[in-house]
């Protein structure tokens, strides 16, 4: 027993070395409903919750850290360890792995990819250790608890909006996230029921797997081969960015539209109020929501197995105001 105490003070200590992380604590949360939190669980001083993020190369994971950081730091009893998988799946895998091995308290995790992910995760359910799965969902419903924003709710949202300011017809260029995880699919397959019934055409779709960059790309060669182009939907707000800059570079951008989902504040809501953007959708990061979930679980308290997010749109007639709500 002594050998394995030293093994994890010893790999924490390595990891809050390398990782540069924090000590943070407990908060004070109504009972949420049915699902177990994770069993009896003692009292301790110090709590350890390993997170495991996809990647830091979007600006919206980085707020999402962020904001699980300003929440767990105002609790002392809380111990918070960042793993960054830099967009690798297997390097995620085995981030997992190492958190079970460390005996962490709980995990939070935003996969990358469903798939891939749904057994290393289900491993570290039955080691008794509590996940709650932050964004992008898994398959099955081996987890505590999922949190995010519905996105198929979103992109139909999208879709409408579009139809609407469109009259019901034009040429529109999809900038997909990565289309193996479940928020590209569920972007895509929400717009097309938003635009459904309409004479909107989608004349260029791609995986740009979140990046700005590739979205830049992409649209170069949507615009070396469509002389129309009436809006862009991207499915975050750095794919419509990228996307206006290639439109702008070849003197194009007052020709379309640009409509993005994320709406960061210091992001896709500034693009909006500098007329870079036309429109962009709300998807809450589930930060806070995760570390006042945690706490819940870490205390024996019940959990819903599933936490929905709400969103809002931000354009140019409302932004002022603070966007509205999607109902």
């Amino acid at each position: 027993m002594r050998h394995q105490n030293h093994r994890l003070v010893s790999f924490f200590a390595i990891e809050l070395l390398s990782a540069g992380m924090f000590v943070t604590g407990c908060n004070k949360s109504e009972p949420n409903a049915p699902t177990s939190g994770g069993g009896e669980k003692k009292a301790k001083s110090i709590y350890t919750i390993g997170m495991s993020q996809c990647n830091l190369g979007e600006p919206w994971r980085v707020e999402m850290n962020a904001q699980i950081k300003a929440a767990a730091d105002k609790h002392p009893n809380l111990r918070v360890i960042f793993k960054d998988a830099q967009n690798d799946t297997l390097k995620q895998r085995a981030h997992v792995e190492e958190f079970v091995s460390a005996g962490v308290d709980l995990l939070i995790i935003s996969p990358k990819e469903a798939q891939p992910l749904t057994e290393p995760v289900a491993k570290v359910i039955e080691a008794h250790i509590p996940v709650i799965v932050l964004d992008r969902s898994l398959l099955g419903d081996k987890f505590t608890c999922f949190i995010g924003a519905d996105n198929k709710k979103i992109g139909r949202a999208a879709g409408e909006w579009i139809a609407k300011k469109l009259g019901g017809k034009g040429k529109v260029v999809e900038l997909k996230g990565l289309m193996t995880s479940t928020p590209g699919g569920d972007r895509n397959r929400g717009f097309r029921d938003g635009i459904a019934g309409t004479s909107i055409e989608v004349i260029f779709e791609a995986d740009m797997k979140w990046l700005e960059p590739d979205a830049r790309k992409e649209m170069e060669s949507a615009l070396s081969r469509f002389p129309k182009i009436d809006c862009v939907y991207a499915h975050n707000d750095p794919g419509a960015h990228g996307a206006y800059l290639a439109a702008q570079a070849a003197g194009r951008q007052k020709e379309m539209m640009f409509v993005g989902i994320d709406a960061l504040p210091h992001e896709g809501v500034a693009y909006v109020k500098q007329g870079i953007l036309d429109a962009t959708f709300q998807y809450p990061t589930g930060g806070t929501e995760a570390i006042d979930t945690a706490l819940k679980i870490l205390n024996g308290e019940p959990v819903l197995k599933e936490i929905v997010l709400g969103s809002r749109v931000f354009d140019k007639e409302n932004v002022a105001a603070g966007g509205r709500e999607l109902k």
